[in-house]
């Protein structure tokens, strides 16, 4: 008896997680929901502008080529490496810049971050 009712909860929880499914988490291509991706290559970033709503946002940076970190100013985001950070942000536009020496074209290595 209690090992099925533990089978039932253990299926329970695990259906309860399916159906919610962290829908909020999901990246929905480069920006999307409160999730926005930046791809770093060699000196630039995959766009210039990157828009999100307002509230908690998710940054992830995925490095394509070489390797970097961003900074999002106004903000305490700062990511080294492939990774993830999350902030709650206000409307506004924040510049996003490559926080890791990268070579010759490091200092154009900008892009921004619109929150509406």
């Amino acid at each position: 008896m209690k090992k099925t009712f533990f089978v039932s909860m253990v299926l329970l929880v695990m259906l309860i997680g399916t159906a919610c499914g962290g829908a909020g988490d999901a990246d929905k291509g480069s920006t999307g929901g409160n999730t926005v991706t930046i791809e770093a290559s060699n000196w630039q970033f995959d766009k210039t502008e990157y828009t999100v709503p307002a509230g908690d946002v998710t940054v992830k940076l995925k490095n394509a080529d070489g390797f970097h970190g961003i900074t999002i100013e106004g903000t305490d985001i700062s990511i080294e490496g492939d990774g993830k950070a999350t902030a709650n942000l206000k409307a506004g536009e924040y510049t996003i810049r490559c926080s890791v020496i990268c070579g010759e074209g490091h200092a154009e290595m900008v892009a921004k971050l619109i929150v509406e």
